[in-house]
């Protein structure tokens, strides 16, 4: 019925909206003690996956971001001195960027209370519950994906 769907989207809106508003405030807390904000852990945990280290389109794919905001992270992270740049040239495009020492110890710190956190979050869950949440949210964000680059059909 319209009314079950109405408070779907609801449903799916507000826990989305609450799920990234906790998650981006418990990262915060974690990043607050490097000088950074939540938003660096992602640059960090998916830099930390990557040893060899990572040009800055790649980043710009794995994280989901722009150049402009690839740019002013890994500034930012250099300055901190998480983050160091093998030149390849001059330009920004021109290397790659690796995690100092310093960044892999906070990838791994921020990286295990990332752990801990999911941990809880989803101790009332299954297994078979938690394989089944996790597989619906990749189906959703492929989904979603695909309408933020297509649009929205204006009928179904």
């Amino acid at each position: 019925s319209d009314v079950y769907k109405r408070q779907r989207f609801e449903r799916f809106s507000v826990g989305m909206s609450e799920i990234s508003r906790y998650w981006h405030k418990l990262t915060g807390d974690e990043m607050e003690k490097y000088g950074l904000k939540g938003t660096h852990s992602i640059y960090l945990l998916t830099m930390y996956r990557f040893p060899e280290g990572l040009t800055a389109p790649r980043l710009c794919e794995l994280c989901v971001k722009d150049k402009a905001d690839v740019s002013r992270m890994m500034s930012l992270m250099e300055k901190k001195g998480l983050v160091r740049k093998e030149s390849v040239g001059k330009t920004l495009y021109g290397g790659v960027f690796k995690l100092t020492e310093e960044g892999q110890e906070a990838a791994r710190h921020v990286s295990e209370r990332a752990r801990i956190a999911v941990e809880i979050a989803g101790k009332d869950l299954t297994e078979e519950n938690r394989q089944i949440f996790y597989e619906a949210l990749d189906r959703i964000v492929e989904n979603l994906r695909i309408l933020a680059k297509d649009g929205i059909p204006e009928e179904r």
